[in-house]
């Protein structure tokens, strides 16, 4: 009941803080009378992505997002030029702390609790691409169809990080190309995962930032469980980025009865050329999490051309094969 009492206060205290919060946040453009009932919504924080949107939007619209709600943190590069010209974008910019607003969270639960109520949300950054089960032939709104039948209200998905073979600078991205192009392998044996008891979520570790990235320090490697897509009420909060929510039942995206949860894969096209750019800015910066220890890692090995491919490393086919591995699952989706 203690715990219980704590993680009903912690959340109260999170929404609080993201109305607080949203007063740095200032409408570029807002076209959310166009959202209807049932419509699927998207909401993104980002900074300096131009490069990345045209096939970001494209991913999910065709996938059967309707309408995406994007907070701009400061780009200087035509990202919120951009964004204004899309007509199924709402638009927000702030030039405040993204490291004050915990990481972006705070920007994102003050716009859920706005405009998330009632639908299902994705909750994505934009080098995150969602695979599950049949998205070669189903859009989302059979997955989300099937998930309120089923009375869920929250579906997980696993971060993969993927990567080319040889340097990272070897092959530039273009704007609009799809960046699994280039980033074609991933790493599909070494993860540890454990539970997260007082939230009662997975955490999941392991994959080429474990491996190569941060191999000096692998306990601090990046955590790749995420739950992305929610079925949002206004009572809910994200808390550390998409890793973990309360009221705390949302995070039970698996079966602990011996059975399979439906799962997807977050496929991750952070290690292309643009990453090395990025870091450079990020250091510069200094607003990510732990000291932006995570970019310092980047800094030292891929600016010296570090290959991460290596001879287990997996070609990415399509989402059956990940359910092959073991990555995501169909459940009892059929």
């Amino acid at each position: 009941m203690l715990g219980q009492f704590r993680l009903r206060a912690e959340r109260h205290m999170k929404l609080f803080r993201c109305l607080r919060k949203s007063a740095a946040l200032r409408k570029r453009i807002t076209r959310t009378d166009s959202i209807r009932p049932g419509d699927v919504l998207a909401f993104v924080v980002l900074r300096n992505e131009l490069v990345r949107l045209p096939y970001f939007l494209e991913y999910y619209r065709a996938q059967g997002v309707r309408h995406f709600l994007m907070v701009d943190n400061g780009s200087d590069d035509g990202t919120a030029e951009y964004l204004e010209r899309q007509r199924d974008v709402s638009l927000w910019t702030t030039q405040a702390s993204y490291k004050g607003a915990s990481f972006g969270v705070d920007w994102l639960n003050h716009l859920l609790w706005l405009y998330g109520v009632g639908h299902w949300v994705l909750v994505l950054d934009v080098d995150e691409f969602l695979v599950y089960p049949f998205c070669d032939t189903r859009p989302l709104s059979a997955l989300t169809d099937w998930l309120d039948s089923q009375g869920r209200r929250s579906f997980g998905a696993m971060l993969l990080d993927m990567y080319p073979k040889g340097p990272i600078s070897a092959q530039p991205y273009q704007s609009g190309q799809n960046p699994f192009e280039i980033a074609r392998f991933f790493d599909s044996g070494n993860l540890g995962i454990r539970r997260n008891a007082p939230y009662q979520n997975l955490w999941i570790q392991g994959g080429v930032r474990q491996r190569v990235i941060m191999a000096t320090q692998p306990k601090a490697a990046p955590a790749l469980n995420k739950i992305p897509l929610v079925r949002w009420q206004r009572q809910y909060a994200y808390i550390s980025s998409t890793h973990t929510l309360l009221p705390r039942a949302l995070n039970k995206v698996y079966d602990d009865s011996g059975g399979e949860f439906a799962s997807g894969v977050l496929l991750h096209a952070k290690f292309l050329d643009t990453i090395l750019a990025k870091t450079r800015e990020e250091l510069t910066r200094a607003e990510h999490y732990a000291a932006s220890r995570e970019y310092q890692a980047y800094a030292a090995s891929l600016a010296q051309g570090q290959d991460l491919w290596c001879e287990w490393s997996s070609e990415y086919i399509n989402w059956r094969q990940l359910e092959i591995l073991g990555l995501m699952s169909k459940g009892d989706w059929a």
